[in-house]
């Protein structure tokens, strides 16, 4: 009598299993609709090219001049650059000259970052498209003023006596003194920055065309109490995931002398574009 209630009762269970997993089985086919987690495609560059053999010879003695009149072996030291210390070489590298003439001085460093998302919704592209936007905003392009003047003066002549990117504030994104202070009277003269309308090529920090995806390019000029002007250019561009960055400066021997904007901004765009053909290769 015991025996056939306990068949019974193994059949209900398994009857009651049966159903349960029915059930589960229908519950997970119930969603096949809902949406579908794709990953965001990877960037277009896995690698970085070695640094300090990135820039030509060629155009490391144009840009720093006075290292070819020392000793062989001291050229060489020159030439060869100084790693930037980096703990991820596979993200992030660069590398730093620098060289002594008698009128002047001049540094020049580049860094490149490959930028990689975390994200399986971001892609590379996209993270590195924000980082590089943050750039440009710090470098505040359109913080550039043009102090107020008599009516009948060019506003472009008003913008080209300003030495420096003309931002207000102070700290690295200070401007420089005024041209009296420097003995400039003039902005074409001295080498700063010239705004539109003074006949002369606009210098001011900008956003650059054809170069890379987007790219900027920034002019600071500065001084620290009586020692000479300071003038850096750095060029910025951003190529799918690798954002690069060029900084070019030159530091004059006398302190009345203030350096050529024009000549370090043509020079500074010229090995970014270099860069630009050495990271698509």
């Amino acid at each position: 009598m015991a025996y056939v209630p306990g068949v019974a009762l193994l059949a209900a269970l398994a009857v009651g299993c049966s159903a349960g997993s029915d059930g589960s089985a229908s519950d997970a086919d119930s969603k096949p609709g809902g949406p579908t987690v794709t990953t965001a495609p990877p960037g277009k560059y896995r690698t970085l090219p070695a640094p300090c053999r990135a820039v030509p010879g060629s155009t490391l003695k144009d840009l720093l001049p006075g290292v070819a009149e020392l000793p062989q072996q001291q050229q060489e030291k020159a030439f060869r650059g100084s790693p930037t210390v980096t703990y991820d070489t596979d993200r992030k590298v660069g590398c730093s000259w620098k060289s002594d003439a008698p009128d002047s001085t001049r540094n020049l460093s580049i860094d490149f970052e490959r930028v990689v998302s975390y994200d399986p919704a971001v892609s590379d592209d996209d993270r590195a498209r924000t980082l590089y936007a943050k750039k440009e905003t710090a470098a505040d392009l359109s913080g550039v003023t043009t102090p107020p003047g008599p009516p009948e003066k060019p506003a472009g002549s008003a913008a080209g006596e300003e030495t420096g990117t003309g931002k207000p504030g102070g700290g690295e994104g200070s401007a420089g003194p005024s041209p009296s202070a420097s003995g400039s009277t003039s902005g074409t003269a001295s080498g700063t920055p010239a705004a539109p309308g003074g006949g002369s090529e606009d210098l001011r920090p900008r956003v650059l065309d054809g170069l890379g995806d987007a790219a900027f390019l920034d002019d600071l000029l500065t001084r620290a109490g009586s020692t000479a002007q300071h003038r850096t250019v750095s060029v910025v561009f951003r190529t799918s995931n690798v954002i690069v960055t060029v900084r070019y400066g030159e530091q004059p021997a006398l302190v009345t002398k203030v350096p050529d904007s024009k000549e370090l901004q043509d020079k500074a765009q010229a090995l970014a574009r270099k860069l630009a053909e050495v990271i698509s290769e």
